[in-house]
């Protein structure tokens, strides 16, 4: 895709949420007119480009049959160069492992992007960037409602989910996250059963990812992102071993994905052996881990 927008207004406007002109042209040659603002937390103090919410017109989605869920997120890297572009690949293929386990997921797609600042004549940069689907969508899929609630109780959460998300948030290596105050995770409420699933999303902070800025969590009392820290938010251990045993059954999955063809050879192999620590650990223990601190190279 080809994104054109005045980048360089953007950029110096980027704590702000308004919305700026844009146009998105896809590969077929169509061109969508579109507004984006800069968004996120962290990464927009952080990037060159801060990630960007983009916000199609609604009359024009009708109008190629489309729904009016207008809205979607667009992750960049933190700094244009091959290793930008390589931590947002992993962060990619997470969320695809994610998926994997679940169709109770946030849905994301990589895609190869070039962008036009219509501020510097002449001005291109292309690069891997995600679009992540809105909340609005993701609550839409789930045929759900959402819950905007600090705090909500263990006893509210659908369990196998929220046990799944606690494992595989410690397969990763992540501590940016939690229930109680909504951390990058997505509340939704089953219509059916009136119960709450729980949605992790943004996992740059993971130790599977490693990016330079990542820092573990103040409370975890971890010193690096590739140690691991359970934050088993009141789960039952019974509930852990669940999905502890329903994630070893996706191991060849998981591994299969960090070989991703967008990926280079010696960062996939790095992922995969970090995925194996973990896999390696279940598997010599019966019980379910709380921390594991993982070896300094050298000692």
């Amino acid at each position: 895709m080809t994104l054109e927008a005045d980048l360089t207004t953007i950029i110096a406007q980027k704590k702000t949420n308004q919305y700026f002109p844009g146009s998105l042209m896809t590969e077929d040659g169509k061109t969508y007119a579109i507004e984006l603002r800069p968004r996120g937390k962290y990464r927009r103090k952080i990037s060159e480009i801060p990630p960007l919410k983009i916000k199609f017109k609604k009359k024009f989605l009708a109008s190629e049959g489309l729904d009016t869920l207008n809205d979607i997120k667009l992750v960049l890297p933190t700094v244009d160069n091959a290793d930008g572009d390589e931590l947002i690949i992993k962060e990619y293929l997470i969320y695809k492992m994610f998926e994997r386990l679940t169709q109770a997921s946030v849905r994301a797609r990589l895609i190869r992007l070039t962008i036009r600042d219509t501020h510097v004549e002449k001005s291109k940069k292309t690069m891997y960037a995600i679009l992540i689907e809105d909340e609005e969508e993701t609550i839409a899929r789930m045929k759900g409602s959402p819950v905007d609630q600090y705090g909500i109780p263990t006893d509210s959460l659908i369990t196998n989910q929220a046990a799944l998300v606690v494992m595989f948030e410690y397969m990763i290596g992540n501590t940016d996250w939690e229930i109680a105050m909504m951390r990058n995770v997505r509340l939704v409420r089953s219509n059916e059963s009136g119960k709450v699933l729980v949605l992790p999303y943004d996992f740059d902070f993971s130790g599977l990812v490693s990016a330079p800025y990542a820092s573990p969590s103040s409370d975890s009392g971890l010193k690096t992102v590739r140690d691991r820290f359970l934050m088993s938010n009141g789960l039952k251990i019974e509930s852990l071993r669940r999905a502890t045993q329903m994630m070893k059954g996706c191991r060849k999955d998981f591994y299969d994905i960090c070989r991703s063809k967008h990926l280079n050879r010696p960062a996939a192999a790095e992922m995969i052996s970090y995925l194996d620590t973990f896999f390696q650990l279940v598997e010599a223990n019966d019980e379910v881990p709380t921390t594991h601190l993982m070896p300094i190279v050298g000692e």
